[in-house]
């Protein structure tokens, strides 16, 4: 990681993919963080309402060793406290208000996805990027706007990369992918039908399987040799919001500037003849 990463930022991700009793236990914690790094197991379990053999899956599910180090990384958060993102927006707020809130949320989202991204899993994604004989680029909806800024950042420096709209050819277009080929996946939640057979189907031809997603434990995370993960929440309101946007294109910003500065002249030699092929376009 960039740095330790944040474990209420982690639970956050998880949260969709845990069981009733497992989201008991994390309301609880997420209330009073601050009081729950002094609780043992059986005080934890008693104030959840849940078993200690519940705390002990939970753990597991997020990769620790057991409730100590749950603790103590849970300590840690408490050195760099986490904003709430994106709270309820209760109505009442003027213009003013509105756009500050807004503005936080979204300069947050980049601070809490930094947070989470794996230096490991991005030096992956950016090797079998520029080994790549070929690149699909998958996303529908809004995630489908990302996959078309990849599309360009991609291109301007040379890579092989291409994006189909339709599902049908996206899904044609997988099949014929083959060893040593890249497919990358866009989806906020991880959930896409769409998105995640099409991943499938890549994987299934032999591609490296890329994904940039907010939910640790989705579907597309099972079809995806290589997760970039964002740390973002969005309410009813505001699903779709930039703030999701903005989180994904920061990964691909990280992950776009990592490949040019791995291949640096030919990336710039690149950037100079994209650039050059439009320069006519301008007035």
């Amino acid at each position: 990681m960039m740095e330790t990463a944040s474990l209420i930022l982690e639970l956050r991700n998880l949260y969709p993919s845990l069981t009733a009793a497992e989201k008991k236990m994390i309301d609880c914690v997420l209330e009073a963080p601050d009081e729950a790094i002094y609780l043992s197991i059986s005080e934890m379990a008693e104030r959840s309402k849940v078993s200690e053999a519940t705390i002990v899956r939970l753990c597991r599910k997020a990769g620790l060793a057991g409730y100590q180090e749950f603790k103590l990384r849970l300590a840690r958060d408490q050195v760099i406290p986490e904003e709430n993102l994106h709270q309820a927006l209760v109505g009442d707020e003027d213009l003013k208000t509105l756009a500050q809130r807004i503005s936080e949320d979204n300069a947050q989202a980049v601070i809490n996805t930094t947070r989470m991204v794996s230096l490991p899993q991005l030096e992956r994604a950016r090797d079998a990027l520029l080994a790549a004989g070929r690149i699909d680029l998958i996303g529908v909806g809004a995630s489908g706007y990302t996959a078309m800024d990849a599309l360009y950042k991609f291109r301007r420096i040379g890579l092989n990369a291409s994006m189909a709209g339709d599902n049908h050819m996206q899904m044609m277009s997988a099949s014929m992918l083959k060893p040593g080929d890249v497919a990358m996946g866009f989806s906020f939640t991880g959930s896409t039908r769409d998105t995640v057979h099409v991943m499938g189907e890549a994987k299934q031809a032999g591609a490296t399987t890329i994904c940039i997603t907010n939910h640790k434990k989705s579907p597309i995370t099972q079809v995806s040799d290589i997760v970039l993960l964002t740390a973002v929440s969005e309410t009813p309101l505001r699903s779709g919001a930039l703030t999701s946007k903005i989180a994904q294109l920061h990964v691909l910003d990280l992950l776009y500037t990592a490949m040019a500065m791995q291949d640096r002249e030919r990336a710039l030699e690149n950037i100079d003849r994209t650039a050059s092929a439009v320069l006519n376009q301008l007035y």
